[in-house]
């Protein structure tokens, strides 16, 4: 399985209902996606160098994550998400590993 990984630093007027809806809608309109995790961050280390957000999607494997890249969902809710970041996507980190 391979976890997708993405912090982001939202601006303060980002619509984070729509964007938490799209990114779980992905999952209905992409195969190879197994989980899709959205959420506001909740630490109290003070480490998240402004990230307010962060999300995680579950692949079966790699040729399922390499085939969501490119998809035309996954390019519409990537603008969605990068319209909303503060500074575009420098307001963004991506990781993934395998799980």
């Amino acid at each position: 399985m391979i976890r997708h990984t993405v912090l982001c630093r939202f601006r303060k007027d980002a619509d984070i209902a729509a964007i938490s809806a799209a990114l779980k809608g992905l999952q209905k309109s992409i195969s190879g996606i197994t989980a899709i995790t959205f959420g506001a961050d909740k630490s109290i280390e003070g480490l998240q160098k402004g990230f307010t957000h962060g999300f995680t999607v579950d692949f079966t494997d790699v040729a399922a994550r390499d085939a969501y890249l490119p998809h035309p969902e996954h390019q519409k809710v990537g603008a969605l998400i990068v319209a909303s970041l503060d500074g575009g996507l420098e307001g963004l980190a991506v990781v993934d590993w395998e799980v």
